[in-house]
This record gives structure tokens, C-alpha cells and sequence, in this order.
């Protein structure tokens, strides 16, 4: 092998037709560019979203209100969930994996434990965060929470 017998794989490049090789081949002339103007002319860019002068679609369009990007989401589970959860399949300990296994979360959730309903189970619940009233009535139910 050398250099003049190498070439692209096979489908990794098209034939594109030749611009600006003369009349004849049908893209000589002004060579796809047009006439006149500062596309017709080498170095040119426009920028994304550019209409041609016409105001941009990103700045007609009202901007309302903000949006945080450093929000932390959290998949909320109730504390009736963990009860059913804990009746359903008679469980002590309710982790990540529980919640996952359940269809609760999924991988990339973050999960905090809210306090609608009541729970009577002891439960050994490990999750992301508490809400004050989840916290007190698990501990107050017997049980105990380990934050992720």
C-alpha cells in the first residue's frame, strides 16, 4: 500500500457536481452564487436564523418571564405511594432501586419524598430529599430516612 493507491471508503463521499468549471458543465457562470450582492462575493457567512433583513423569528417572538437553568427537578413520590408500596409487597426498606423497580423513577431522576397521606409501616426510606412533614411522619411511624 502507498499513497497512490489510497482512496475514501466506499459511500463516505458523493459526487458533487463541479461548480464554476466553465459554461459547459452547467454550474459555470456566476456559479451558483447570483448576481451581485455580498453572497456572490468569497468570504461570506450569515448568521443562524438570519431572513434576509426581515426581522428574525427568536427576537418577534415576546420573551416572558425567566427560566432558571441551575433548577434542580425532583420526581415527587407521596407518602400514601410508600404505604401502598409497602402493603402491595411487604417492604421495610424503600430505596432508589425500589422506586425504579416500581416505574417510581428512572435513572437520571432525583426523587423527593413529599407528605400527602399517612403512613403506618415502619420504613427504612432512602431518597434525595424530605419534605418536613414526610420526615417527622416516618420517624413518627417508627422509621428512618437517609438522605442521597
Amino acid at each position: 500500500m502507498n499513497l497512490s493507491n489510497l482512496k475514501p471508503a466506499k459511500g463516505s463521499v458523493k459526487d458533487s457536481k463541479r461548480i464554476g468549471r466553465g459554461t459547459g458543465s452547467g454550474k459555470g457562470g456566476t456559479s451558483t452564487r447570483g448576481h451581485k450582492g455580498a453572497g456572490s462575493r468569497s468570504g461570506t457567512s450569515t448568521k443562524v436564523g438570519f431572513e434576509g433583513g426581515q426581522m428574525p423569528l427568536q427576537r418577534r417572538v415576546p420573551k416572558v418571564g425567566f427560566k432558571n437553568p441551575n433548577r434542580v427537578e425532583y420526581v415527587s413520590v407521596n407518602l400514601d405511594a410508600l404505604q401502598q408500596l409497602a402493603d402491595k409487597f411487604s417492604l421495610s426498606v424503600v430505596n432508589f432501586d425500589t422506586f425504579r423497580e416500581h416505574g417510581l423513577a428512572s435513572k437520571n431522576d432525583l426523587v423527593k419524598i413529599l407528605g400527602r397521606g399517612e403512613v403506618k409501616a415502619k420504613l427504612d426510606v432512602t431518597a434525595h430529599a424530605f419534605s418536613a412533614t414526610a420526615q417527622k411522619a416516618i420517624e413518627a411511624a417508627g422509621g428512618s430516612i437517609v438522605k442521597l
